[in-house]
């Protein structure tokens, strides 16, 4: 970020900073905040004149001292809550986006006591980004539209991610939680809405499906001032042999709700992503590699150790900083849009450098990187359920668990980046 600004600032006018650790004194606090502001301001993101309020509090003091900050702001809103936790903070971080999220509807960014006391350009510039984008800025855009965005940029086209995350191994009675984002701001393509359901134990597919993407086609048609006329839906976490379930179940579930909208049949373009196999591809000439040893960012392999009929490919988007860079295999299982492999791969592979979180390259397309961060977010919201275990009576079967709903003031933004 060296000398760069982000494409579209955020402003910040009221934002309140969470102390929890004992070891930091409200001097050496309001330094760091001093230091960040000024760093995002450089960053392009707006500050100027921001008033910060400073509280320090315990770690069991979590949803007293926020619901404190709220009351302490009266009518006016605060843009963003910044907390300092200590480097080994147990559930603190999972109650605080929790209660921030689902409870108060306050933007919360959480830093560390190790990177606070640090307070190096390179962190400071890295939060910056993460709260540009959390509160409705945009960090960085395409160029040349046509040339990057092949296909998307001839017509409005939504491009979802979707994933499922389940509990643990030894876990029998926790849901799995289904999330869906969903761009917003065609052409660009860079602010992503989302959604999150709590399923079936372990159930892999999106139950709720059908209701949430008409959810988020209106959300694009309220952004972006028009109907979405193509829609591209990046889905991970599904093995090969779940490919004909998905086919059958999830994406007639897709049509319905677009249908239920337009009541039209809608150009779907619906791509698995997954990053749980065993192929690892290795540079033939060490003109191919780059300084680590692994392949170039933005290698593709679609030939030979790919399916002899069915579209797929293996795409490299990241360049390996430490150990062997593991490819994300790519398997179209339906194209109405008519991609070429070429544009295909080439809108992938140029979707992987608009991650707002930072400054390259990621290692799967973004919206199922989304996806993935929000329905992991929302795992610290079951928190707040009561353990069911102890009251299902023997043999009976569970109730069904909600979700928290999100607060309707952080719905429409990145809040999970």
């Amino acid at each position: 970020m060296r000398g760069k600004k982000v494409v579209n600032g955020a402003k910040v006018g009221i934002w309140a900073c969470v102390n929890f650790c004992n070891e930091l004194t409200e001097d050496q606090v309001r330094i760091f905040c001093g230091k960040l502001s000024e760093m995002s301001s450089t960053t392009g993101v707006n500050f100027n004149g921001a008033k910060l309020k400073i509280f320090h509090a315990r770690s069991d003091q979590v949803e007293a001292k926020l619901r404190e900050v709220r009351q302490q702001a009266g009518n006016m809103k605060i843009d963003l809550v910044l907390a300092i936790l200590p480097n080994k903070n147990g559930s603190l971080y999972g109650d605080i986006k929790r209660i921030c999220e689902t409870d108060i509807g306050l933007m919360s960014q959480c830093c560390l006591l190790k990177n606070v006391e640090k307070s190096s350009p390179q962190f400071l510039a890295n939060v910056a980004l993460k709260i540009n984008a959390k509160c409705g800025g945009r960090n960085s855009v395409f160029a040349d539209i046509p040339v990057s965005l092949p296909v998307v940029w001839k017509q409005p086209t939504i491009i979802f991610g979707a994933d499922v995350t389940h509990p643990s191994a030894l876990d029998d009675t926790a849901p799995s939680i289904a999330s869906v984002v969903a761009s917003q701001d065609w052409p660009e393509v860079t602010k992503y809405h989302g959604d999150v359901h709590a399923q079936g134990h372990r159930v892999e597919l999106i139950e709720a499906l059908e209701g949430i993407v008409k959810k988020l086609l209106l959300s694009f048609e309220k952004q972006s001032k028009q109907r979405p006329k193509q829609l591209i839906f990046y889905r991970d976490g599904v093995s090969e042999g779940q490919f004909r379930k998905v086919l059958e179940d999830e994406i007639p579930l897709i049509e319905k709700a677009w249908k239920a909208l337009y009541n039209e049949k809608p150009s779907i373009t619906f791509i698995v992503v997954q990053k749980r196999h065993h192929t690892r591809l290795f540079p033939s000439d060490g003109k191919y590699q780059d300084n680590s040893g692994n392949v170039m960012p933005g290698t593709v392999v679609d030939r030979q150790i790919c399916h002899p009929a069915e579209f797929d490919f293996f795409l490299c988007s990241h360049a390996g900083i430490k150990g062997t860079s593991r490819p994300a295999h790519y398997h179209v299982l339906r194209d109405d849009n008519n991609f070429s492999a070429d544009d295909l791969q080439s809108l992938t592979n140029n979707l992987c450098y608009t991650y707002a979180s930072c400054t390259r390259s990621v290692s799967t397309a973004p919206p199922a990187y989304y996806a993935h961060k929000l329905a992991f977010r929302a795992r610290f919201y079951l928190g707040q359920v009561p353990d069911m275990a102890s009251e299902i009576s023997a043999g009976s079967a569970p109730p069904p668990l909600m979700l928290p709903e999100i607060k309707d003031e952080l719905k429409s933004h990145m809040f999970y980046c």
